[in-house]
């Protein structure tokens, strides 16, 4: 791709998430997500009715007059996008593959976030972490992030969750809202879950295509996996082998809401032919 083309496609994503974030997503996400704590504001003399517990002693015995201290919200924040960029993100039979589909939630999410003054920072993830962009404010800065999700080429097809997590508490020192964007076709990761969801905010956001839940019924088929390269004859007219196509799935999807449920995770489930703006608002008004 070249730069013109790179440039006009990275312009098309963002007017139409930064439109939905000035709009929509921005009050959603300031509600939903709360800052660290309460932090010190000022004093102010003592009213009938507040909490004895504020009074600052020192500025009390001062003036000789009570004096409490006035806390206010930590606002500031900080998001964590954790995108899979392995070989399965790549596929879609409906108007958008999986991966167009990610960027636009992964670019909405960031501009709502930059709407509240909150750092960004972006993990792209294989098997393997791809590219690691610290946490920063700013427009040029979310834009670039939109650039890498685009043009991004991984060197791996394959999917580690469970890595990619761990790398992430290793350079979050401090709790961040974290928005792990995969198709989630992989497992074990969920010891890794618990622990993560103990410091962070997480929120899984699993994309699939309709095409993946089950196998059509159209004869003999050679198939690829798309994270192995591994090609196979498929024989979809068996009943049996569409069945137990239809329990992998179902059992992998089991395990993500598992994992991330279980942990105090939250859980999104956006299907490619879906509008994914109901299914992030529906989200945070239901924990907001």
């Amino acid at each position: 791709m070249d730069t013109k083309e790179l440039l006009k496609k990275v312009r098309k994503i963002e007017i139409k998430t930064r439109r939905l974030s000035d709009h929509i997503f921005g009050g959603e996400y300031h509600s939903t997500f709360k800052g660290r704590g309460m932090t010190f504001s000022e004093v102010r003399q003592y009213q009938f009715g507040d909490d004895v517990r504020n009074i600052d002693w020192n500025v009390t015995a001062r003036y000789n007059e009570p004096y409490i201290k006035v806390f206010e919200e930590e606002r500031e924040l900080t998001m964590m996008l954790m995108v899979d960029i392995s070989g399965s993100e790549f596929f879609g039979t409906a108007s958008q593959f999986k991966n167009e589909v990610i960027t636009e939630i992964a670019a909405t999410l960031a501009f709502s976030a930059t709407q509240n003054n909150d750092k960004i920072g972006l993990i792209l993830f294989s098997d393997d972490i791809e590219l690691f962009i610290p946490p920063k404010k700013g427009r040029s800065h979310v834009l670039r992030i939109i650039r890498e999700l685009i043009e991004f080429k991984p060197k791996s097809k394959n999917t580690n969750i469970a890595g990619a997590l761990k790398f992430m508490t290793n350079v979050m020192k401090k709790k961040a809202i974290v928005f792990v964007l995969s198709d989630f076709i992989g497992e074990d990761y969920n010891q890794t879950m618990k622990i993560v969801a103990k410091k962070h905010d997480v929120t899984g956001i699993r994309i699939y295509d309709h095409r993946e839940e089950e196998m059509p019924n159209i004869g003999m088929v050679q198939m690829q996996d798309e994270e192995t390269g591994e090609l196979m004859l498929v024989n979809t007219m068996s009943k049996t082998v569409r069945r137990n196509y239809s329990n992998y799935y179902a059992d992998r999807v089991s395990y993500y809401k598992d994992s991330f449920t279980k942990s105090g995770a939250g859980v999104i489930n956006c299907r490619t032919d879906e509008s994914y703006v109901k299914k992030l608002l529906g989200y945070f008004k239901q924990r907001g």
